[in-house]
């Protein structure tokens, strides 16, 4: 008898286990509202499920510096279809000034490195971008990305900085930020002080708020350019189990690894950076996302390759190739990551992670030519 029912409970969770499932959809296709390339993806779940996909508009080509906007599409069904686009950034008054070209960059303004945060508590989407890589703007959204408020500046958020390095370039994210149980919200940054518009030597550290958005503080600095970290820059967050914040950072390093460093509040007593063997570093912005099925989980993407030479060894301090596009998991909040699934064997870059109510997993990131969703769920990541 008892083996009987063992077999049927077997059984039925055999029938009930969720089925492993992948989809694919283009978001932001090259010449979609005369756009030549969408570039530095960043995707949020809002508090009503709403999905919210963003991306820097580089009009005229593919290029960091040059005539930019930050567009959004809004998807009311899990991310299986999207809403036109929208110019949500920058409506103020325009701020012009390319300093990496000759000729016509005095008419051009480089609006970059959006990144969306929401908040648990009241619903609100805060946002933040730059604009030449020199100030920095807020905007809210209180009715799940359908309107935007006035920008509002907060570029001297980053001047206690200086106090580390004179900074020339600053830049948030990319990606999104996060909130943590106690209803901070927190934003990854980084800083280059180097020549004018020049985004190297650089150093990373997070900004944070503990009013909802209303004003932003520095935090420490966190990852300097010191020692063996190799200009530390474009970093990654997620909230532990424990409550802690962990950052994941990427860097030009000897070691072509990813950075890691985590602090109790999100902003003070980071520990020392440690290189983490299993998360490589192709010199490429990842992601990192918590997953509420089990405490512990997390999710990581990133183009997984390293570089090598003619004689398959790597290089140390070099640069893998952007393809194979990759998604990791850890059960034990990022000590280890035991399962590595390829999402896009193909070129691939930039990419952010998120979250549905439902467990469903999105990752928004930067195929051949466009920007891509892929749907799946943790099945799909074990299977």
């Amino acid at each position: 008898m008892k083996l009987h029912l063992l077999l049927c409970a077997f059984f039925f969770s055999a029938l009930h286990a969720a089925e492993p499932f992948l989809e694919k959809s283009a978001v932001f296709p090259p010449g979609m509202n005369g756009i030549a390339r969408y570039r530095i993806p960043g995707i949020v779940v809002t508090t009503k499920g709403t999905v919210l996909a963003y991306s820097e508009a580089r009009k005229n080509n593919s290029s960091d510096w040059g005539e930019i906007e930050i567009h959004l599409r809004r998807s009311t069904d899990g991310g299986k279809t999207w809403e036109a686009g929208k110019h949500i950034a920058h409506h103020g008054a325009r701020l012009e000034g390319n300093p990496r070209k000759k000729e016509g960059g005095e008419r051009e303004q480089t609006v970059n490195n959006p990144v969306a945060i929401v908040d648990r508590e009241t619903g609100t989407i805060e946002f933040l971008y730059c604009i030449n890589y020199a100030r920095c703007y807020s905007i809210r959204s209180t009715d799940d990305g359908l309107t935007w408020s006035a920008p509002v500046d907060i570029t001297a958020t980053f001047e206690p900085f200086r106090r580390h390095y004179d900074w020339k370039v600053i830049a948030t994210g990319p990606g999104h930020g996060i909130q943590m149980k106690s209803g901070r919200l927190v934003v990854p940054i980084w800083l280059a002080y180097g020549k004018e518009g020049d985004h190297k030597p650089s150093a990373a550290a997070t900004i944070y708020s503990d009013d909802h958005g209303k004003t932003w503080k520095a935090g420490d600095l966190c990852l300097p350019n010191e020692g063996d970290l190799g200009n530390p820059n474009e970093t990654m967050i997620a909230e532990l189990s424990d409550g802690r914040v962990m950052l994941v950072a990427r860097s030009v390093s000897q070691a072509n690894r990813k950075l890691i460093t985590t602090s109790a509040d999100g902003a003070t007593g980071w520990s020392k950076p440690v290189f983490h063997d299993q998360l490589w570093e192709p010199v490429c912005m990842a992601s990192i996302v918590s997953h509420p099925s089990k405490p512990g989980t997390l999710l990581f993407s990133n183009p997984h390759r390293l570089p090598l030479d003619k004689d398959g060894k790597e290089v140390p301090a070099g640069r893998g190739k952007r393809e194979n596009l990759c998604i990791k998991l850890s059960r034990d909040d990022g000590k280890t990551w035991p399962v590595n699934k390829v999402l896009d064997p193909g070129k691939a870059a930039y990419s952010d992670l998120a979250v549905l109510p439902d467990g469903t997993v999105l990752c928004l990131y930067e195929a051949e030519s466009s920007i891509d969703c892929a749907r799946f769920n943790l099945e799909w990541v074990t299977q």
